[in-house]
This record gives C-alpha cells, sequence and structure tokens, in this order.
C-alpha cells in the first residue's frame, strides 16, 4: 500500500503499509510484520470521482440540426488548428469537412453541421483554441 521512512531517536525504520481493516493495520517495519491496534475505526480513503463538466455543443443550435442554415461552429474541444480546408465565400454542405484539429495528440476532423456559405473564419492555421471557441461563421 504505502511506504515511510522514519528516523526515532537516530534510528532509521522503512514502514510499510500492507492493509488496513477496521481497527487493525498490518505492517511491515524493516521486514518484520506487525499488527498495530488502534483506539478508533480507520476509514479508508476513496479514490475521488472525476466529474467532466457537460461538453459545449460544436455548434450554436436554435433549430435541428439537419436544417440548420446558418450559425457558428465551435471547438468541442482545447487544441491547435492543423489545416484549414474552406475559405471565406465557400459553399458547405452537412458533414463536409471544413478543418483538422489537434487535440491530445490526436488528430480530429472537425465537420460542419451546417449548411451555407463560409462568411468568416476566426482562426488560422497554427491558432491554440479552447473548447467552445468560435472556429467558422456560416451564412446563407
Amino acid at each position: 500500500m504505502k511506504e515511510y521512512k522514519f528516523t526515532i531517536n537516530g534510528n532509521k525504520y522503512n514502514v510499510e503499509i500492507l492493509s488496513v481493516e477496521d481497527q487493525t493495520i498490518k505492517v511491515e517495519v524493516n521486514g518484520s510484520p506487525y499488527n498495530v491496534e488502534v483506539d478508533r475505526e480507520i476509514k479508508q480513503t476513496k479514490t475521488p470521482t472525476l466529474v467532466r463538466s457537460v461538453v459545449v455543443p460544436s455548434t450554436d443550435q436554435s433549430v435541428p440540426v439537419k436544417t440548420a442554415k446558418t450559425g457558428n461552429i465551435k471547438s468541442p474541444l482545447p487544441g491547435t488548428i492543423l489545416d484549414i480546408f474552406v475559405k471565406v465565400g465557400d459553399k458547405v454542405t452537412i458533414g463536409q469537412k471544413i478543418l483538422m484539429l489537434e487535440a491530445m495528440k490526436m488528430e480530429n476532423n472537425i465537420e460542419s453541421d451546417k449548411a451555407g456559405t463560409v462568411t468568416e473564419i476566426k482562426i488560422s492555421k497554427g491558432s491554440a483554441v479552447m473548447e467552445g471557441d468560435i472556429l467558422i461563421v456560416i451564412g446563407e
């Protein structure tokens, strides 16, 4: 479980906690096993549970995705823009690959969930982006 090094009155001790059950702790001190009883129950600390925040949607949606015509394409996670496959004025369709984002050493294709014309590109190749940052604006 855990190992500790103690120096008591100039003597060095290597102490390893082997197990904890109710009020008995099994330890090994310099290779010799011991059962230690304590006057109260020892509660094991639990591993904390990580709670992930709600992921920001990839786009602003006020209508269902299939019929969305305009809006913003947002970054689904933090990373670096590796490549942009569209330019201002290009027509895009739903599902079209519009850029590549590197996040956690993986390349992620970002696809449009809107159909329309690219009206603004707010990032450039090599830009660092955070989750939820607006990357591309699509208009009619």
